[in-house]
């Protein structure tokens, strides 16, 4: 049985007094979950102060992004060891908003991940299709390129996977069940071709529109174990929702 794993992705949202508000109001309502994983990705800039505040709690503080050099002349950008310093455990690689924005390929993609692995910190590998993507019927493909250059000579164990459909990521729409184990079950087959018995251990997320209207359907299908959320984890409220999602039994 595989471990549900809930994170919030605040993107570029909130300053320092702004987490710490939100933090002394979510904590206290999910300090009795223990049987799911609670990840929370600030930006840069709160990570030291919400690492310190989420010393001793139940909760896990992960970075938005990581850059593929230790150290140099790399102007803006934030090293494995910086983030481990400020006390993450798990980093975002691969966000479409990254890729879209910043150009990000599958290439840089990987050289990120094999940098987070090899300094001990846990990677969430963000992959998706576009809305012209799926209606060509090219889903598979492009989770399938992703998927198979993202992870070249990489080991999985401490990979998560994020199926983030762009189409659905702060529009309001959201894939059906349906739609997410189609996607979710398709990754995991492809990751068993690859890594043999690995892949069932192997945790997928569904990301885009998360909410805690939606989340309890989403939790039902078979292959989905958790969520990379968004615009919901922005608020203690219905983050606090989500990450207490209905659970069902099997």
């Amino acid at each position: 049985m595989r471990k549900p794993f809930i994170a919030a992705n605040w993107k570029m949202n909130k300053t320092v007094p702004e987490a710490e508000a939100f933090l002394s109001e979510f904590l206290p309502e999910v300090s009795n979950v223990t049987d799911a994983d609670i990840v929370i990705a600030p930006p840069f800039t709160a990570l030291k102060t919400v690492g310190e505040k989420l010393k001793g709690t139940n909760v896990i503080l992960a970075a938005q992004n990581v850059f593929y050099e230790e150290k140099g002349a790399y102007t803006g950008e934030i090293s494995p060891s910086m983030l481990l310093d400020a006390g993450c455990s798990y980093v975002i690689i691969g966000h479409s908003e990254r890729r879209q924005y910043f150009n990000e390929t599958d290439e840089i993609v990987n050289k990120k991940i094999k940098t987070a692995l090899k300094n001990g910190l846990k990677v969430i590998l963000c992959i998706g299709e576009s809305l012209a993507q799926r209606q060509e019927g090219k889903t598979n493909d492009v989770l399938k390129e992703q998927l198979t250059n993202g992870l070249k000579d990489v080991d999985i164990e401490n990979i998560v996977i994020a199926y983030e459909p762009i189409w659905a990521i702060g529009t309001g729409v959201t894939a059906t069940p349906e739609q997410a184990e189609d996607a979710h079950s398709y990754i995991r087959k492809e990751i068993s071709s690859i890594y043999g018995n690995k892949a069932e251990a192997l945790r997928i997320l569904y990301g885009g529109s998360v909410t805690p209207d939606n989340v309890n359907d989403l939790m039902t299908c078979p292959d989905v174990d958790g969520a990379l959320v968004g615009g919901a984890s922005l608020k203690p409220d219905s983050f606090s929702k989500i990450v207490k999602f209905k659970r069902t039994g099997g």
